[in-house]
């Protein structure tokens, strides 16, 4: 990491509750992102110094970015600057809070009477609040949100903005709560901002994302919570329960850095009858790559050297790595109903094209590797985005 003397520090742009933003002299299109030893609850009403916060934020927030961002999802991160700030894409905010729940608790209850703390949301439950600290950050509607016609940098946010939006907001979500459960950890809620960032005029996941962002249930218990809830649940501040939230705070931080590695390896191996089939398995290698996945090339005919395929099966099968086999055959139109029309007792899946095979590879893969499972989840979120704004493109155009 560099030291703070290397960057020309220009202006504060903005300073929230626990965090500043600062302008970067020469850098063009980046900021930078100072935390604070500032703990707040009910829109500051509480506040206290904890000592070390700052940086038990940043790791935090420096940890979850990396795992999106490599993830395939936009983010405004560039990259860890010091122990207590972040370099990012300069964006103007939307003033909008996404919440997003996996289970009913906290201010959901108070605004749903009836509802039972702990009910589950399949599908996952989206509200949006508007961001003013003098009104308590109220509810908004979708239709709220549009009727404001919020423009920034040069954006104006419309429904196709607000649909990617919400769409972005849950495939985040789901990535995480993936993540956290390799930690035995309930990922219960959270909430995220959106910028739009002033080069690109992209709508990118920005502001923060540490344990004020979240609620996080240990073996989804509530009475291990590891989150903020913890400080606001306090009746009194005292050194000795400001040393327990910072504990917590640390857990937290500590285990974040661990979302970043696999829980288990998994490789794909690629088997051809001639090196004249080279061509289109380097393209299923180069897909595999893409979601993480380490691939080998074999030459080896299971018609002409049935012995020596089944060799190299046992090879690959005897280290105890999960292992993907993708057996490659030169294409004819009859030859393919060998592999539709099995034998009773075999299975295989049968696609043409070498993105689909690297991608069936990686949703089996993906169960036991949460690394993997998000880029194909955050591969399923772009495609979808991508064609809404084509679609959105057209409209114009047509319009």
């Amino acid at each position: 990491m560099a030291s703070s003397t290397e960057l020309n520090i220009g202006q504060k742009l903005n300073e929230g509750k626990t965090k500043q933003i600062f302008e970067l002299v020469g850098q063009p299109g980046l900021v930078l992102v100072q935390s604070k030893d500032l703990i707040t609850a009910g829109n500051a009403v509480r506040k206290d110094q904890m000592e070390g916060k700052a940086a038990i934020a940043n790791i935090t927030t420096c940890c979850v970015f990396k795992l999106l961002q490599e993830s395939g999802i936009k983010t405004a991160f560039v990259k860890q600057h010091s122990e207590t700030a972040f370099i990012a894409a300069h964006c103007e905010m939307i003033p909008i809070e996404w919440v997003c729940r996996r289970v009913a608790t906290g201010s959901f209850l108070n605004r749903n009477p009836g509802v039972k703390e702990g009910h589950r949301f399949t599908p996952l439950k989206m509200e949006m609040f508007f961001k003013d600290d003098a009104n308590n950050d109220p509810q908004w509607s979708e239709e709220q949100l549009l009727a404001a016609k919020f423009s920034l940098a040069g954006l104006t946010i419309s429904q196709c903005e607000v649909d990617i939006m919400n769409h972005s907001t849950v495939a985040i979500f789901e990535i995480l709560e993936k993540a956290w459960a390799t930690q035995n950890c309930s990922l219960v809620d959270m909430k995220i901002e959106f910028g739009v960032n002033v080069k690109t005029g992209e709508i990118v996941l920005a502001d923060v994302i540490d344990n004020d962002s979240w609620r996080l249930w240990p073996a989804g218990d509530r009475s291990q919570q590891k989150d903020k809830q913890v400080y606001r649940d306090l009746k009194e501040v005292t050194s000795e329960a400001m040393q327990m939230v910072k504990r917590n705070f640390e857990w937290v931080s500590e285990r974040v850095q661990l979302l970043l590695e696999p829980q288990a390896s998994g490789r794909v191996v690629i088997l051809m009858g001639s090196t004249s089939d080279l061509a289109h398995c380097e393209k299923i290698k180069k897909a595999c790559t893409s979601y993480g996945l380490p691939c080998n090339l074999r030459v080896t005919s299971a018609h002409k050297g049935p012995d020596e395929t089944l060799r190299i099966k046992a090879e690959y099968e005897g280290d105890g790595v999960p292992t993907i086999f993708v057996a490659v055959a030169d294409w004819g139109a009859q030859d393919v109903w060998s592999s539709l029309r099995l034998p009773s007792g075999l299975g295989c899946s049968t696609v043409l094209s070498p993105d689909a095979a690297a991608q069936f590879a990686a949703q089996i893969i993906g169960l036991s590797n949460h690394l993997v499972w998000s880029k194909l989840r955050a591969s399923m979120l772009n495609t979808w985005v991508s064609l809404k704004l084509a679609d959105q493109k057209l409209q114009a155009c047509s319009l």
